[in-house]
């Protein structure tokens, strides 16, 4: 296979994600292109750059696809649980028909961290756990000793109230 080069390779590799169905890892895009995986790395921060809706997962980038018709509400929710809890917050979240995007912790020096997380169902739950496990890489929130926030969204306000409610229940969620 023939390597791609500078802008060609980025026109592939956004129509590539556009037209995926879900998550496409580095590995994949760049055995796709014939290029290294560092250097899909540079081509994805250089397409952000220009403002595409490149969102990098724990499963692979995406192309975020807007539907305007689709009318989506967002808010953002305040946690605390322990690391063994986080697959049963997300569950909890995703199972309430909620999308959970992403995770925001704030570090003491560098200020606000926030991390894609991108999960609407149980398999994308278990795909990111497995990914955790496998990579023994740690939560952000244990940067705060549990304590992190959440942007959450859904189809409608009745969903959100209703994953908040099941947060309460179970003690997860923090309020003011």
């Amino acid at each position: 296979m023939k390597k791609l080069l500078g802008e060609n390779r980025r026109n592939a590799l956004l129509n590539l994600l556009r037209k995926a169905n879900g998550p496409l890892k580095g590995t994949e895009l760049a055995k796709h292109t014939n290029v290294s995986r560092q250097v899909i790395v540079n081509d994805m921060n250089l397409l952000k750059a220009r403002n595409e809706p490149i969102l990098a997962t724990s499963q692979g980038y995406i192309y975020i696809q807007q539907d305007d018709s689709i009318q989506t509400f967002e808010r953002k929710i305040v946690c605390l649980h322990t690391p063994q809890q986080a697959e049963d917050e997300m569950i909890t979240l995703v199972d309430c028909g909620v999308t959970l995007k992403n995770v925001i912790v704030e570090h003491p020096v560098y200020g606000e961290i926030t991390a894609s997380i991108m999960v609407s169902n149980r398999f994308d739950v278990a795909n990111f756990i497995e990914h955790i496990k496998e990579t023994n890489a740690s939560l952000l929130s244990d940067l705060t000793d549990g304590t992190h926030l959440h942007v959450i969204s859904a189809t409608s306000i009745e969903q959100l109230d209703h994953a908040e409610q099941k947060l309460r229940e179970k003690g997860y969620l923090i309020e003011g």
